[in-house]
């Protein structure tokens, strides 16, 4: 097993498939009457937020609570950050604490590179800027699995703000590695030249929405990031929705099995209509359920398994 989880490519098909298998072992612990494993007893896991987060935060805290682990909360609002502290000295502050894993969400691509040079923990990137989200792609593809019994010969058309989401990226890597065929569908605006190439071989790139869906078996749609824009990169919102909006008439479309997901939060009637968000189709909520045992998987495997 690795010792730092930073990018998509860290995972090899072996490594990401132990993972996958192990979160299927954690998710029987959430049907349980206690939700507790005695795994990490002992061993401290940081939870390192410079940017607002709901899903991923209370998820990996709830993760390493299910494993028993101690878990510190730290929010950049109201600490030394505020102040100008230095990642570098937060991160040796963190050392001298005895954090054995640090989660790092951070504004900036390649901060959880740096931190991983500065602690003897294990740390995970929980977000870095507009450049991976690994656990979410790993949780993607175990909502896939479980849905649809396989990773390898999917078809999976990620559509939407390809420009500035990490979870595109990381789920174009591990998707990639597992043998599914990965299409990026966009505007042209939202999703930068040579992006396919420059992340996995074999990825392909399209700007019609309509053309891909008969034969998507995974269509997921990410959140146009506005905050993130400077510039206007479409139109409209209304726009945008006409033209890579998934709606109920365009679900239709879909091969009977094929499943729609999203990484959250929604821009509902945006890149999705409640219809399609709330349908027997839809695994949003799976997603998030699913994030936990993922992340439990995780810091089990980084810090209880048997890399140590």
């Amino acid at each position: 097993m690795i010792r730092h989880l930073l990018s998509g490519a860290d995972l090899d098909a072996d490594t990401a498939t132990q993972i996958l298998d192990t979160a299927e072992e954690m998710a029987a612990v959430a049907g349980r009457e206690v939700k507790k494993l005695p795994a990490l007893r002992g061993r401290t896991v940081v939870n390192l937020f410079y940017e607002d987060s709901t899903r991923t935060r209370i998820s990996f805290e709830a993760a390493a609570k299910r494993l028993s682990a101690d878990v510190i909360n730290f929010s950049a609002k109201g600490s030394s950050v505020a102040k100008g502290e230095s990642l570098k000295d937060t991160a040796l502050t963190l050392q001298a604490m005895g954090a054995d894993a640090v989660v790092v969400r951070h504004p900036a691509s390649g901060a959880p590179h740096r931190l991983a040079d500065w602690v003897d923990g294990s740390v995970v990137n929980a977000g870095d800027g507009t450049h991976e989200h690994p656990t979410q792609a790993l949780l993607d593809a175990y909502t896939m699995r479980s849905r649809l019994g396989r990773l390898a010969g999917l078809s999976v058309a990620v559509v939407g703000d390809v420009l500035h989401s990490r979870v595109a990226r990381s789920n174009v890597l591990l998707l990639s590695t597992l043998g599914a065929k990965v299409t990026l569908v966009g505007p042209p605006t939202l999703i930068p030249v040579d992006i396919a190439a420059a992340l996995a071989p074999g990825t392909g790139v399209c700007y019609d929405l309509d053309t891909v869906l008969p034969s998507s078996d995974v269509v997921m749609m990410l959140r146009v990031q506005r905050e993130r824009m400077s510039d206007s990169y479409f139109p409209s919102a209304r726009e945008y929705a006409r033209r890579y909006g998934l709606d109920g008439p365009r679900m239709a479309r879909l091969p009977e099995h094929a499943i729609v997901m999203h990484p959250g939060p929604m821009n509902r009637g945006m890149e999705i209509t409640p219809e399609v968000a709330d349908s027997s189709r839809s695994t949003i909520v799976e997603q998030v359920a699913n994030g936990v045992s993922v992340r439990m998987a995780v810091l089990y495997l980084l810090l209880g398994g048997n890399n140590r």
